[in-house]
């Protein structure tokens, strides 16, 4: 599998999507939090502005769950992060789950460290070999 990393210039997500590449489909999809403050949530961790984040505020895990209303192929998934930013609320790891209910969900992608804590970055990660989920 293949670990985060920096989106090379040029696989930029929104620039893909602009030429057929790919196709965003979070749209598709209800979004929840296992927690957030006042002003930091689902809205604020989807609008493409990078000034706005989400912010958690409750005890770990940090929870984003994002439920498809059919079966739906993820083939990469995108996180922007900024360490300078964000600073403690940057992860440290990404794990992914699939699943038909919120009660089955089984773990495609290990946690990946996320080691590069100094700079922004977008983490893409490939989904498409992901034991039949992914495609």
């Amino acid at each position: 599998m293949a670990t985060p990393s920096k989106t090379p210039p040029g696989a930029d997500p929104k620039q893909l999507e602009r030429t057929g590449t790919v196709r965003e489909i979070g749209s598709q999809a209800v979004w929840s939090l296992s927690s957030c403050k006042p002003g930091f949530g689902v809205d604020q961790l989807r609008d493409d502005n990078l000034e706005t984040y989400w912010q958690s505020d409750g005890s770990q895990p940090h929870l984003v769950n994002i439920q498809f209303r059919r079966r739906t192929t993820v083939k990469m998934l995108c996180i922007y992060a900024d360490y300078k930013s964000d600073e403690s609320y940057t992860p440290s790891k990404i794990s992914v789950r699939v699943g038909n209910n919120f009660h089955n969900l089984q773990e495609i992608r290990p946690s990946d460290s996320l080691t590069e804590r100094t700079e922004m970055r977008r983490v893409c990660m490939d989904l498409s070999n992901s034991g039949g989920y992914g495609e």
